[in-house]
């Protein structure tokens, strides 16, 4: 196995090893991501400036407990966030306290913290390997992110290795793909559509979306109090 292009499990985890980005699955119908354990990596991989901000991936319990004391969010909402997150897969900007610690400051601006947290069963064993990511939508400037694996290593360049499906235990070809619903979660516990992608696709605006989300909260328990969720 070469150390660019197509890679299996293995040669991904070996590519993150050495500090270099790598384009990952999604379950789907999600896109691809490229990532890796330094933002400037994920940033070169996409051909943009390395300092430009990109999403943490709060996959890992250990990440996602440290992440929450900077959070400007109530019990309730911490919930609430983190099965958005998991359950529904979608990227959150989220509030933040001041003095944001400098591992979260590449996933900060304007006081907002942006978060992926998708845990794909065939993905674990490099989650776990991997607990702090950084991550972004896996496409370059003017394209839209990469569906398949054939298309990811066409856009990337040899330098980046794409994880090849077909080596996971667990892969659909045949699903229609776009990149996650971003959705902003404000301290009070409203939320507002960031931008559209697959998870809110089949509603017919982002009002009927957003209030299908309310009423889930509604409908587990982790609705916070108050007219955000009447």
């Amino acid at each position: 196995m070469t150390d660019g292009g197509a890679v299996d499990l293995d040669g991904a985890c070996r590519a993150l090893d050495a500090g270099r980005a790598v384009v990952l699955p999604n379950p789907a119908p999600l896109t691809r991501v490229v990532t890796g354990t330094r933002p400037d990596t994920v940033n070169t991989a996409k051909a943009r400036p390395a300092d430009q901000p990109v999403a943490l991936w709060a996959h890992h319990d250990d990440t996602w407990d440290t992440l929450v004391p900077s959070l400007d969010l109530d019990g309730d909402l911490v919930a609430f966030a983190r099965r958005l997150l998991t359950d529904d897969l979608l990227t959150l900007l989220l509030p933040l306290r001041p003095d944001v610690p400098a591992w979260l400051a590449p996933a900060s601006k304007d006081g907002w913290a942006l978060l992926f947290g998708a845990r794909w069963s065939p993905l674990r064993p490099l989650l776990d390997r991997f607990p702090l990511l950084y991550v972004s939508s896996a496409n370059t400037t003017g394209h839209p992110p990469a569906a398949t694996t054939a298309e990811a290593t066409t856009m990337f360049a040899p330098t980046t290795p794409v994880l090849d499906t077909t080596f996971l235990p667990d892969h659909t070809t045949d699903v229609p793909r776009q990149a996650t619903t971003t959705v902003r979660l404000h301290p009070g516990g409203v939320l507002d559509l960031h931008r559209h992608g697959a998870q809110d696709h089949p509603h017919p605006n982002a009002a009927a979306y957003l209030d299908t989300l309310h009423r889930a909260a509604k409908n587990t328990g982790t609705a916070a109090q108050g007219d955000a969720f009447a």
